[in-house]
């Protein structure tokens, strides 16, 4: 299994990269969207890694924090919980906002995460209650704007949405910065701003 992975970026994609490590070996590794849009191309990087072995491909999930890496580890042990939605929680929210929704019991917050209905709520609550230890957002932020600073569920869709019409992850991120109260806004509403701010 592979623990880490230390090398160059070569490219950026949607949900993943490309890490080349000195023998030349690329390995294509699968990141959180707030995580991938912090490298660039030529850049030298040491990942933290899950690998996911499945019948028909070995595949790689990289963290460029401990913190990350052990969120992600942790939502594996969630039934019902597997590599891809784990990923897409991470994608969405920072691990000190996912880690005080548990803590509130913020049933509805978890229920704006992507892949996460309201049984798979019920589900991280009830299994993370006694994983999960006292957690105070960076700087005493309220749980709102820990949220607002890793992203929502619809921060998420547009995400995507912007990859699909050709910005890259480098374009997307600081533009998402910029719109306040993005954790109460609908995903069109943000698509909607993120726009005319790219067209600025």
């Amino acid at each position: 299994m592979i623990g880490s992975l230390k090398g160059t970026v070569d490219c950026l994609g949607i949900d993943n990269c490309i890490i080349e490590t000195a023998g030349g070996v690329g390995y294509r590794v699968f990141m959180p969207a707030a995580q991938l849009a912090q490298l660039t191309p030529g850049a030298a990087v040491r990942l933290h890694i899950h690998t996911a072995v499945r019948e028909d491909a070995i595949v790689l999930y990289g963290f460029l924090s401990r913190e990350y890496y052990d969120l992600f580890e942790l939502l594996l042990t969630i039934s019902g919980v597997g590599p891809k939605m784990a990923l897409g929680i991470l994608s969405a929210v920072k691990p000190d906002a996912f880690y005080l929704a548990v803590q509130s019991r913020d049933i509805k917050v978890l229920t704006k995460l992507p892949g996460i209905g309201k049984k798979t709520a019920e589900r991280l609550l009830l299994e993370l209650k006694d994983k999960v230890g006292p957690v105070v957002a960076e700087g005493g932020d309220s749980f709102s704007e820990a949220v607002a600073a890793g992203g929502s569920g619809a921060v998420a869709e547009v995400i995507e949405a912007l990859a699909s019409l050709g910005y890259s992850n480098s374009e997307i991120m600081p533009v998402i910065k910029k719109i306040e109260g993005a954790e109460t806004k609908t995903s069109e509403e943000i698509l909607k701003q993120a726009l005319r701010l790219m067209m600025k």
